[in-house]
């Protein structure tokens, strides 16, 4: 296994011919597009056309954005089946201070790819880690999709099997945030109505299909409305599913609060009657300490 290190630091933007100038050591982390090649950042460019050494997961699919750009270099294969010897050279060369470009088939690397290992074996060694920033299909799923985004949780792939799939969808159920999970255009009626199931037919949600493609497409509506759209249905295209957070929980009502109270203190000193009330209520504990005080003084209505 050899890794080619190109003497040309030269790209093209719309036939004009730019000279980059050489990285300084380290490790680069290059977002890429997710399917529009005009979304590649100059910053982008200039790091790959730049760097001492190109890594990508598919040697293929990186020679295609690198053509569309005039970029000489010859990317060097890290992928998942590989990591381990392959990240060993890649490991040398930053100890030996090369600038290393590491980039994914598509979007930002590390998110969902085998480049976390890459990036934590550089920083053991103290080696710095500078992020590219650029596409991400997470993000753009979540922006398009017109649901809360204040907090959102990126839960990556969903498992393959109905049984596993519907237990990470129960541990995942009261994360308050907007879920986002890449999918199988394949298994995308399957993981609906199984979230439909488990989170709720009302959960509101939103397919994206073929982000900034020709095709894209963003189906929104409810988890039964879109478990029912998809149900059967032939579906191609790369996949993003993003599930709105669960609904607000309900205040519980001031009797049902005092009559909690009421039954821990029976058992229990008021200062632990009040703390546990407040991990099953999730109310403060110094107001219901406070509550469970006037009960027993005759001041509570």
């Amino acid at each position: 296994m050899s890794i080619d290190e190109s003497d040309s630091n030269r790209f093209e933007i719309a036939g004009h011919s730019i000279e980059a100038r050489p990285l300084a050591p380290g490790l680069y982390l290059v977002a890429t597009p997710i399917g529009n090649l005009g979304d590649m950042t100059v910053r982008a460019l200039e790091t790959l056309a730049g760097a001492d050494i190109l890594a990508c997961e598919d040697t293929r699919v990186t020679r295609k954005l690198l053509d569309r750009f005039a970029i000489r270099k010859r990317p060097f294969a890290y992928h998942e089946h590989n990591a381990e010897k392959a990240g060993e050279h890649l490991l040398a060369a930053l100890r030996d201070g090369k600038g290393v470009a590491l980039v994914s088939d598509a979007g930002t690397p590390l998110v969902s790819d085998p480049g976390y290992r890459l990036a934590g074996m550089a920083i053991a060694d103290d080696i710095k880690v500078v992020p590219i920033p650029g596409a991400s299909a997470p993000l753009a799923a979540l922006v398009g999709a017109g649901l809360p985004n204040d907090a959102f949780f990126f839960a990556g792939f969903l498992p393959h099997k109905d049984k596993g799939r519907r237990d990470r969808l129960l541990e995942l159920m009261h994360v308050p945030a907007t879920l986002i999970f890449f999918e199988s255009p394949h298994r995308i009626g399957a993981t609906l109505q199984a979230a439909c199931e488990v989170l709720g037919a009302s959960r509101p949600a939103a397919v994206c299909r073929e982000l900034t493609k020709t095709y894209e497409e963003f189906r929104r509506g409810t988890l039964g409305e879109l478990a029912e759209a998809y149900r059967g249905a032939e579906v191609k295209g790369e996949i993003v599913l993003v599930i709105g957070p669960p609904p607000a929980a309900e205040a519980p009502k001031q009797a049902d609060i005092d009559a909690l109270l009421k039954l821990l203190v029976a058992d229990m000193p008021a200062a632990k009657a009040a703390a546990q009330a407040a991990k099953e209520t999730g109310l403060p504990r110094k107001d219901l300490y406070q509550r469970l005080l006037a009960i027993k003084d005759g001041n509570g209505a």
